[in-house]
């Protein structure tokens, strides 16, 4: 199964390589293409975005997230009931990012599969193209030589005896670019913590991660990274749901409202004064206390004589 998978994005890179003749180009194409296939996918996610954020400043939710916040197993509950309330998909915002991993090693293995030097791998070349597809005499030697990369070794610029990974550079700064102007902000406050840890997690993690398999693989899947955060951004822009607030980080996040509490059961009413007599009683009651309660600690307050106590000597012990 995951062999067929590979030899798909195989013979798919090889036949747009036979039109243009540019493995790097094919690789552009092919990521477009891939983008265009999943962009149903990521119209979702974006519905799902729009609708998580709403829900965070939702009356519902915060009175919720009040009311459970020492019970998390019914909080959990309690929010599951709520999203098939408000028809919130919690997982759909994620589903594109689990889609894109089988593509990136499927690609990652397509391109060393395509771009070979040894015999051994010439025959398991010709195993795996689709003739129906491409002759294999169309397309091979296949040319690996992009810009000033070989597509199937680890990207580097050589500036005099020093490698500047520039593709990873690039890759790490766009997916920051990426996930900052795709992501709507997240409230501060007891209904957005959660979702703000998480948001902030993964806006730190996934940049190190896509830069480190841009450093150390082919360079082939670095340029597949490159462009399909460039072209993310440009589908997100086409589609005018870009954040570009979340670029202002020297502007203070605004808070998310609290819960509005909810009234307490009135007590029985206290039955009114016969009299205005009696109400003025009432009202002089607190000042009577606070009058006694200054009078108390005025005792304390004051000052001891000792010179009285010097005055009375002490009984001197019965003598047996």
């Amino acid at each position: 199964m995951w062999t067929s998978f590979v030899n798909l994005f195989l013979n798919l890179l090889l036949f747009i390589y036979k039109l243009v003749g540019n493995f790097g180009v094919a690789i552009i194409i092919f990521t477009v293409l891939i983008k265009l296939l999943t962009h149903p996918l990521m119209q979702s996610q974006i519905k799902s975005s729009k609708a998580m954020a709403a829900l965070q400043t939702d009356p519902d939710y915060l009175n919720m997230m009040d009311k459970y916040k020492n019970d998390k197993e019914r909080l959990a509950q309690e929010q599951m009931k709520l999203y098939k309330e408000k028809g919130v998909n919690p997982t759909a915002s994620c589903l594109p990012t689990f889609i894109q991993l089988p593509i990136i090693f499927a690609l990652y293995q397509a391109v060393i599969a395509a771009i070979v030097t040894t015999p051994m791998g010439m025959l398991d070349l010709i195993k795996r193209v689709f003739p129906n597809w491409i002759s294999i005499s169309e397309v091979f030697p296949i040319n690996p030589n992009f810009l000033w990369m070989n597509l199937g070794l680890p990207e580097r610029l050589m500036i005099g005896n020093f490698g500047l990974p520039v593709l990873a550079i690039l890759v790490v700064l766009t997916t920051i670019l990426q996930t900052k102007l795709t992501q709507p902000a997240q409230p501060q406050g007891e209904g957005g913590a959660s979702t703000a840890m998480m948001t902030g997690m993964m806006n730190i993690y996934m940049p190190l991660l896509m830069g480190f398999m841009a450093y150390s693989l082919a360079s082939g899947l670095a340029l597949y990274f490159l462009v399909s955060n460039i072209f993310t951004i440009c589908q997100y822009a086409a589609m005018g749901s870009l954040h570009w607030e979340n670029l202002k980080f020297w502007e203070k996040k605004k808070s998310a409202p609290k819960a509005a509490a909810k009234p307490r059961p009135a007590s029985a009413p206290a039955k009114k004064a016969e009299t205005s007599g009696e109400t003025v009683k009432a009202e002089s009651k607190p000042k009577a206390a606070a009058k006694s309660s200054d009078d108390d600690n005025a005792i304390f307050t004051q000052k001891i004589d000792y010179s009285e106590f010097k005055k009375h000597k002490k009984p001197k012990k019965n003598q047996q």
